[in-house]
């Protein structure tokens, strides 16, 4: 499904029953909304699911950047205005949680309760030039230059010998990654800078992390948990960068048990 919010066309989807509490989706930067199927599963069965692409990506517009956060939360705002949603439970993952982060912070009337996995509240002025790599790289070479790396740091090693079923989707997303999409975001991303506003966040949180996720470590997680008041931090084992599907069972049990308490 397709609707037009902040000024471009945004791709959707959504599952479940329609008088459920809805609970959505975001994802990371070079994927899109396939990267939820495993929660998508699982939470239909009680919610209402609602999945987008984010802008620059999957079947979402990709207008020349660079983006914004401030933009990318307000894309996410105002797709729910469009669909006439006036508060949902926010999953968010990476880029999808720093989105969900400035959505509490800007539009907190509008999220009952927030997920944030594997994600971080600040890029230190160190980790920038890195982005700006990946940046030009990617202008320069297309997004076939960032697969084997990205996955290298998203899944452990052993998940990617042993779990092609759930790798090779995410090889094709990233290589599908629109490049002004990535680059756009990777503007973004690169200018994320939350956390000393995360004690505005008022709404029931919870932080996911994978114990040996390289990009978005635990120090991270900890840092949102200790900032956020009241909010609970789970640390999955064996797991890198997308928790949710190198640990799926266990990551889905985790939100489950929260929205179950928080709805």
């Amino acid at each position: 499904m397709r609707l037009t919010a902040n000024g471009i066309g945004m791709h959707f989807t959504l599952n479940g029953g329609a008088g459920r509490p809805l609970v959505t989706l975001s994802h990371s930067l070079a994927t899109h909304l396939g990267m939820w199927a495993p929660q998508a599963a699982a939470l239909s069965a009680r919610y209402r699911v609602l999945r987008y692409d984010t802008r620059g990506h999957g079947g979402t517009e990709a207008p020349e950047g660079p983006y914004s956060l401030e933009q990318l939360a307000e894309d996410a705002y105002q797709l729910l205005r469009g669909l006439g949603v006036s508060r949902t439970h926010f999953i968010g993952l990476s880029m999808g949680g720093m989105i969900g982060q400035l959505l509490a912070l800007t539009h907190p009337e509008a999220v009952r309760s927030l997920i944030l996995c594997d994600t971080s509240s600040r890029v230190p002025a160190e980790a920038r030039p890195a982005w700006d790599e990946r940046i030009r790289t990617v202008g320069a070479r297309g997004m076939e230059s960032q697969v084997e790396p990205t996955i290298g740091r998203w899944f452990t090693p052993g998940f990617v010998r042993e779990h092609p079923e759930a790798v090779e989707p995410v090889r094709s997303m990233i290589r599908g990654t629109p490049p002004q999409g990535y680059i756009g975001c990777g503007h973004a991303i690169k200018g994320l800078d939350l956390t000393d506003r995360l004690g505005g966040i008022r709404v029931p949180t919870l932080v996911v992390v994978g114990e040996d996720d390289p990009g978005t470590p635990v120090a991270a997680a900890r840092i949102i948990h200790e900032r956020i008041a009241g909010s609970e931090l789970v640390i999955l084992p064996s797991a890198y960068h997308l928790s949710n599907l190198e640990q799926a069972e266990a990551f889905n049990a985790a939100v489950l048990a929260f929205l179950d308490k928080v709805r």
